[in-house]
């Protein structure tokens, strides 16, 4: 019988008996007298059941409190499950996304810690051994994020003033929240604008303000929300899907063969050793940016409009070094 069992049926036979003798427990249970003190000790210091020994009783018992009678948690977790979630808790600590999450982790944190016996410094050394670095991340208003998530889960409107980063215009903009997406480190609203009358994806970082409404939001279905923005590359996306061949140097090959472009892409070892992939796009400007980072090692075969776009940046940028 596993320490998780014996712990459950220790606590049935003291809710269902005033009172039952360390011997009797000692044979239900059919373990040593070691090992029942250690689980007695542990729901007591551990799990912080109010078991005592009652003198006049000659047993032991639950005290009942003014909460009412004690309640063991319905979820138990081994020493690796409970290193893994806290590590979890950690790493979703230390995304520099606002810490959404943190003030409900916290008490689970705190409940884990207890659970794994480390109280001194397992958390110490999660904070000591693991580093997380956002980089890329921007920074938002999490007041507008609460808000966002409260409306997309009720099914409400809101009406939001928008920053369109790429004309510098403030727009005011009712829309019908679908769903949230973290990518690349930072948080998009997709979202059904009813000015454009047609699905949109906003950063979250360039609202500016938001206004909840009572009116009841539309839904989109997620065939046509993946149809709209997961057919092609990047975040922005749409419904006219190209396709992107890149070659990557064998130098550079050994890493983005491993890596996740898009989920239909398509890629391949040529004879040469370099690597062919193919990638599915309808807008450009993202697909470029990750395609420059590469530098030397990366060449787009295809098509044409999308190499030319690749090669005026490039000559762009050799400007800005050419004075």
């Amino acid at each position: 019988m596993s320490i998780n069992e014996r712990i459950y049926r220790i606590e049935d036979l003291l809710k269902n008996r005033n009172s039952i003798s360390f011997n009797e427990l000692q044979e239900k249970l059919e373990i040593s007298r070691a090992t029942l003190k250690r689980d007695i000790a542990y729901m007591r210091d551990r799990l912080g059941a109010p078991i005592i020994f009652d003198r006049e009783l000659g047993g032991y018992r639950l005290e009942e409190s003014e909460k009412g009678q004690h309640e063991l948690p319905g979820l138990w977790f081994n020493a690796e499950e409970i290193y893994a979630l806290m590590t979890m808790q950690h790493l979703l600590n230390n995304i520099d996304a606002g810490g959404i999450l943190s003030p409900h982790i916290k008490p689970l944190l705190s409940r884990l810690t207890e659970l794994l016996g480390a109280t001194n410094d397992s958390q110490e050394q999660l904070q000591k051994r693991i580093k997380v670095e956002a980089i890329g991340a921007r920074k938002f208003d999490l007041t507008y994020f609460q808000a966002i998530g409260s409306c997309l889960l009720k099914r409400k409107r809101l009406v939001m003033d928008y920053l369109g980063r790429g004309k510098n215009e403030l727009t005011t903009r009712e829309i019908s929240p679908q769903r949230l997406v973290y990518y690349k480190n930072n948080w998009y609203l997709d979202a059904w604008c009813h000015a454009k009358e047609d699905i949109r994806s906003f950063s979250i970082d360039a609202i500016q303000r938001v206004e909840i409404l009572e009116t009841k939001a539309i839904d989109v279905s997620e065939t046509k929300l993946n149809e709209e923005l997961g057919s092609g590359y990047g975040i922005f996306s749409g419904k006219e899907v190209k396709w992107a061949t890149l070659k990557f140097t064998p130098e550079r090959a050994r890493w983005t063969a491993s890596e996740r472009w898009h989920s239909k892409q398509i890629g391949k070892y040529l004879e040469d050793g370099s690597y062919e992939l193919k990638v599915p796009y309808s807008k450009e400007p993202e697909l470029i940016i990750d395609v420059m980072k590469y530098g030397p090692d990366v060449e787009v075969v295809e098509p044409k409009e999308l190499r030319k776009a690749v090669q005026e940046n490039l000559i762009k940028t050799l400007r800005n070094y050419g004075k």
